[in-house]
């Protein structure tokens, strides 16, 4: 397994709703049974076939381009692994859970790339997998409303593109070079940005201009700040150091329930 942060977890405050995103490159084995509380997690598939397992009995297998979604809730058990012998590629972003919805129920959804919706504009095109962006709406079902969005430029060009102003968001370019904002911060491929928001901000649109210097791809992501205490230990994400040890209890007393298999 090879494993590099898009989003550290000791910076999870700065991020806030986010905790962290891994990129991932990984062989069958690695990721097998596993519990989680207290968070969702987003899987976006770059290359290599990812076989999902649940134990409720859930199996799908999603390929490049497509994204699972879970909310953990009170109590996932899954396993997350390589196809045969695929080599994957995923970056997985782990997304709070405020404290009224951690004890909610585990639950599963997977966007295939083909059903999400595609919009054009004069230098590429957007796809929309969650939120309401240029007037389409993602199909992503997430307890806590946030956008992603994979914005792909085929020839060099410039796109305004309008998020909330209240969300904290952050950028991954996959392909390519941009020059994002009114500074045209520079980035080339695997290049990270995070953008400011209002603190007392709300929902009204915010503009930011990208512009693409060659063929270029990225990622967008954005979520309202929780603004709560957040403790994340192993695969638990908490309030409190209490309520993780509780965790821990719960998973060694069967509370998760059988294994994922």
């Amino acid at each position: 397994m090879q494993q590099g942060w898009i989003l550290p977890p000791e910076r999870k405050e700065e991020f806030d709703p986010f905790i962290l995103m891994a990129d991932d490159w990984f062989k069958r084995g690695t990721f097998s049974d596993h519990p989680h509380r207290g968070f969702q997690t987003i899987t976006y598939v770059i290359d290599g076939r990812l076989e999902h397992i649940d134990n409720h009995g859930g199996h799908s297998i999603l390929e490049a381009g497509d994204v699972q979604y879970m909310n953990a809730g009170w109590a996932a058990r899954h396993a997350e692994e390589a196809v045969d012998d695929d080599l994957i590629h995923t970056l997985q972003l782990w997304l709070n859970l405020p404290k009224h919805l951690k004890n909610t129920k585990t639950s599963y959804q997977n966007i295939h790339v083909e059903k999400v919706p595609v919009v054009s504009f004069e230098h590429g095109y957007l796809k929309v997998y969650s939120g309401n962006i240029s007037g389409v709406v993602g199909p992503m079902n997430s307890l806590v409303p946030i956008t992603m969005t994979e914005i792909t430029f085929t020839e060099t060009g410039k796109y305004t593109y309008n998020l909330p102003e209240n969300h904290n968001a952050f950028i991954v370019v996959r392909a390519g070079e941009v020059e994002i904002g009114e500074s045209k911060v520079k980035l080339k491929k695997t290049g990270v940005a995070t953008l400011t928001f209002k603190e007392d901000g709300n929902d009204q649109e915010s503009e930011l201009v990208i512009n693409a210097n060659e063929r270029a791809k990225l990622l967008i992501y954005s979520g309202v700040p929780l603004k709560e205490d957040v403790v994340q230990y192993g695969p638990f994400v908490m309030n409190s150091m209490e309520e993780i040890q509780q965790a821990f209890r719960d998973f060694h007393e069967g509370k998760f329930g059988p294994p994922a298999k």
